[in-house]
């Protein structure tokens, strides 16, 4: 019986929408990957969370420190977006969020412009009642670029370059990246993030 020779096989070397369109050419808003989740369910063939030690190996297992989760850095992900269009850009960075599983309370976004109209309606009853919703942690929280610094980190924070001196973002963002634990989405001017945050983007 005849050998039939094999069919080449093709390799994709990227894959999904790219961050950053080639010269010439329009790419459609990239959608943000949802980033790695500190409680997620362990996959078959990956190391669980850790396993009750038995109490005669408990003093052993005690003097050995484990790795520092928050000492990781987060991932920062670009969304090319106009100032004009960064607030919607940044809306669906959430609602994807969310889809994929992410507790809203896991979530900050931040602007640099214009509040939110969340954020402007909630600080319409006060500032006690817009940061007792804030310390809840249990939903989405919108600030501005003016209160980053009182923001508690969450594991997952959204910038949305909307407008505001280049001196407002070069401060947000580097902030913005202290208050992320696991993923930072920027969503703005690359050329202009690029320049604050340099060649981790």
């Amino acid at each position: 019986m005849p050998l039939i020779p094999e069919e080449p096989q093709i390799h994709e070397s990227a894959q999904g929408p790219r961050a950053t369109p080639a010269s010439g050419r329009v790419a459609p808003t990239p959608r943000p990957v949802p980033g790695p989740r500190p409680a997620a369910p362990p996959r078959p063939g990956r190391p669980g969370p850790a396993r009750p030690v038995p109490a005669q190996r408990a003093s052993h297992t005690a003097a050995k420190p484990g790795p520092s989760v928050p000492a990781a850095t987060p991932q920062i992900q670009l969304l090319p977006a106009s100032a004009e269009g960064a607030l919607d850009a940044a809306e669906e960075a959430v609602d994807l969020l969310l889809e994929s599983g992410r507790a809203p309370g896991d979530v900050l976004v931040i602007t640099t412009g214009e509040q939110h109209p969340w954020a402007a309606h909630e600080l319409s009853f006060g500032e006690s009642a817009y940061w007792a919703q804030h310390d809840a942690g249990d939903d989405v929280f919108y600030a501005d670029a003016s209160a980053v610094e009182r923001a508690a980190p969450r594991p997952v924070v959204v910038v949305a370059v909307n407008g505001g001196t280049e001196a407002i973002a070069a401060q947000t963002l580097p902030q913005a990246l202290g208050r992320a634990r696991a993923l930072l989405i920027v969503c703005g001017d690359p050329q202009k993030i690029n320049a604050v945050l340099g060649a981790g983007v």
